[in-house]
């Protein structure tokens, strides 16, 4: 175990785990480090690509922050992040439902957030936008399925675990929500 204030590249999670519980801000930087670009991919394919994904990936790390005491080692410290990840992007998105369901225009169209400018390709990002704004109109238990399994690459076994559901019910959702997914690009 190293010291407070050590570097903590080569350390495994449950010694960060440990050396976070101590007080080593260091440690916990670490994990912070090691999972970010996992819990942005989380955030971004269930809720789109936002200026308020960066947002939740910040109240994902203080809610595992707070939950640390509660981890027991019993699976991956990967997977017990993508858990809370999962359960608070699913607030929010019922959140917004509630939101934007009171505060809809007249003629029945919905507000909008604002897109994260980037530097790709207008082809690529036509398509990301496409895939992206039909992704947003699938049912919120296949939506995180898809990108799970299609954006981020987790087996369905990974997958499985991480949502607390029976595989049978991850391979149903997957293929539901992809039948959702061809139908919904083919109308836009």
């Amino acid at each position: 175990m190293q010291k407070h204030g050590q570097n903590y590249r080569q350390a495994d999670e449950m010694e960060l785990v440990k050396a976070s519980l101590e007080g080593d801000k260091n440690a916990f930087g670490e994990i912070v480090n090691r999972y970010k670009s996992m819990v942005a991919r989380t955030v971004k394919g269930m809720l789109g690509d936002t200026v308020f994904a960066e947002d939740l990936g910040q109240e994902v790390f203080i809610k595992l922050f707070h939950s640390l005491p509660e981890f027991r080692g019993e699976s991956k410290l990967s997977t017990y992040l993508q858990k809370i990840a999962v359960n608070i992007t699913l607030n929010e998105i019922k959140r917004r439902k509630r939101f934007f369901s009171m505060f809809s225009h007249s003629d029945g169209s919905e507000l909008h957030e604002y897109d994260i400018p980037d530097s790709e390709s207008e082809e690529k990002k036509d398509a990301r936008e496409l895939v992206s704004k039909a992704l947003q109109m699938i049912d919120p238990k296949f939506r995180i399925i898809l990108a799970m399994r299609m954006l981020q690459g987790y087996s369905t076994m990974e997958t499985a675990e991480i949502l607390g559901l029976p595989v049978g019910t991850v391979l149903s959702r997957l293929s539901r929500g992809q039948e959702q997914m061809k139908k919904i690009l083919k109308g836009l």
